[in-house]
């Protein structure tokens, strides 16, 4: 069984290929059979494989080029290691209907992560979907909410 500190080096990985959109290192961070489940909003809910982690990462990427997760908090027990991060990115292709806003985004993220054999085999992913719908335009602000 894999050290905290190798587990939390694997997720740093993780979040480096999110980063920097490097796609080759996939296979060296998630198994083959994996499984990403997104946010139940979501037009999918998950990602299968290696391939739906590729699909996932260049629709994001896609959609915000410079797309950046920075890790506020970090933990590993037993089998599991969960990140809060801050997402961060300028919308300059099409993510929930809105194309080339132009506009940068902030929000906040949790994922839980499960791993096996050294790698990450299922994912779990909580997302401020509501803050990045107001920032690029998608809801207005309520002070119902």
């Amino acid at each position: 069984m894999m050290e905290s500190i190798e587990k939390k080096k694997l997720i740093k990985q993780l979040h480096y290929i999110w980063n920097s959109g490097e796609k080759e290192a996939i296979p060296e961070v998630y198994s083959t059979d994996c499984i990403v489940h997104w946010p139940k909003g979501w037009a999918e809910h998950e990602s299968r494989g290696l391939d739906g982690v590729r699909q996932a990462i260049e629709k994001i990427r896609s959609a915000f080029p410079d797309w950046h997760e920075e890790v506020v908090d970090m933990v590993a027990e037993g089998n599991k290691v969960v990140t809060r991060y801050v997402s961060t990115g300028t919308l300059l292709g099409s993510y929930a209907g809105i194309k080339e806003a132009g506009k940068k985004v902030e929000f906040d993220e949790i994922s839980i992560y499960r791993i096996e054999g050294g790698k990450v085999i299922e994912q779990w992913c909580l997302s401020d979907d509501l803050s990045t719908l107001r920032q690029i335009g998608r809801l207005e602000e309520s002070a119902d909410l």
